[in-house]
């Protein structure tokens, strides 16, 4: 086995450990909603949070990077399954059938996103994220949003669907100065309550905490060393 493949096997095993540890320490809940992030930046309204205005779970994580967001922005806006990848736990992606390869290089034709075009987590998964907004530099928004029964899109009105998912995700850039800047991680997400719902959305928040913890580590890392060369 490549060295390579033997680090994403021990990275991924450390990452089922800390996903283990996650679930089974609860209480610690409100740490990992807000891993990295201020109180002002857990409270700041950010672009896309109107999409889910009544979210039945969430989270604002934040780092600080050594580099400006011009530097980082092309990191970002290549992620995605058949694109850059996520910077995260690979193996463990793979392990569930993502066909994840994260990027260490900068992929010319992943440079453009627009609004409407795909963004993969799983490419059988039927609700991928959509760009709802972007902003180059500033804030990249996606969303995922659907009637589960029909496979359709909704409108947001007081009436919702018996079954449905709304999710976004949103990274936005703070730059402190022109070489150091914040970058935030915000999820939030609502669906139809459900007994099956509760459990699978239940695992699903430390799961999220650490795959994103380590995909903003990871992506801290690819930047400040291009940054640096």
């Amino acid at each position: 086995m490549a060295k390579s493949k033997l680090k994403n096997v021990a990275e991924g095993i450390a990452g089922a450990a800390a996903i283990t540890l996650a679930l089974l320490t609860p209480f610690s809940r409100p740490w990992y909603r807000k891993w990295g992030a201020t109180d002002a930046e857990v409270q700041r309204s950010l672009p896309g949070d109107d999409l889910v205005p009544h979210p039945k779970g969430d989270y604002t994580h934040a780092i600080t990077i050594r580099a400006s967001a011009a530097d980082i922005w092309p990191w970002v806006v290549q992620m995605g399954q058949g694109r850059g990848g996520f910077y995260s736990y690979e193996w463990l992606e793979n392990l569930v059938g993502c066909d994840i390869h994260n990027a260490d290089r900068i992929i010319p034709e992943f440079q453009y996103l627009e609004v409407g075009v795909s963004v993969w987590m799983h490419p059988k998964n039927p609700y991928p994220y959509t760009v709802a907004a972007i902003e180059p530099g500033r804030v990249l928004v996606l969303q995922s949003k659907a009637d589960t029964e029909t496979g359709n899109n909704f409108e947001l009105t007081s009436t919702m669907p018996k079954k449905y998912l709304n999710f976004s995700w949103v990274f936005f850039f703070d730059e402190l100065d022109e070489a150091t800047t914040r970058l935030i991680s915000r999820s939030r997400n609502d669906w139809n309550r459900s007994f099956k719902n509760t459990l699978v959305f239940g695992v699903f928040g430390p799961i999220a905490f650490v795959m994103d913890r380590k995909m903003l580590l990871g992506i801290k890392q690819r930047a400040e060393s291009a940054a640096g060369r």
